[in-house]
């Protein structure tokens, strides 16, 4: 039996009378990496969202079964780990409280405690470092970190090589590679080399 699931039945969402998308009928399981692809501004970012649960559908509807059993919206955000441009790390804590805060809410996962989570980064001499004195690479890395080494079965990330160089884009596809295991990844994206680590692709643009 698939650990996460998430069903997708005649799912659409507008803004006022503009439909972002409409007519999603897909399953996402877990085990399996997706990748959501299309330009900006076609709404992959608003699919991630109804997909987390933040967002409601405006016609269909979104449905969370973990280990085979349906699970209430408001019980969703325990099991998703996510990273997006959008979502901002608290600028005023260190690293070392970033790491500690965000445990809290979410428990990393087996194995993993906050000094692994330091080799990890590969960032040193930031511990004691407020996060809003990192570049955009070094926040994009703890946000990577921290969302793909929390022990949850649902990881979504949302244009993830935002603001990585070379080198940081191969650390964020090796991150994948040893610690995403059988989790449920779902990766919106324009970025082929996303497209490539994740066999099964869903279109936005075939949903307008």
């Amino acid at each position: 039996m698939k650990n996460f699931t998430i069903q997708l039945k005649d799912c659409g969402k507008r803004y006022r009378f503009d439909w972002i998308f409409k007519g999603v009928n897909t399953q996402f399981s877990s085990g399996e990496r997706y990748a959501i692809l299309g330009p900006n501004g076609s709404g992959k970012s608003t699919l991630l969202k109804v997909l987390s649960g933040h967002l409601s559908p405006s016609r269909g509807s979104v449905n969370f079964f973990r280990h085979g059993n349906a699970l209430e919206i408001d019980a969703v955000w325990r099991h998703v780990s996510y990273a997006a441009p959008y979502i901002e790390l608290i600028e005023e804590l260190t690293l070392d409280e970033a790491i500690d805060f965000h445990a809290r809410l979410k428990p990393l996962s087996p194995g993993f405690d906050k000094e692994r989570i330091h080799d990890l980064l590969q960032l040193p001499k930031t511990r004691q470092k407020e996060i809003r004195f990192f570049s955009s690479g070094m926040k994009q890395r703890v946000k990577l970190a921290l969302a793909v080494c929390s022990d949850t079965p649902l990881l979504l990330l949302d244009e993830p090589a935002t603001n990585l160089d070379t080198q940081g884009i191969a650390w964020y596809q090796q991150l994948l590679e040893k610690y995403a295991g059988d989790k449920l990844l779902i990766i919106a994206s324009n970025d082929p080399h996303d497209a490539q680590i994740c066999p099964r692709h869903l279109m936005i643009t075939d949903y307008k």
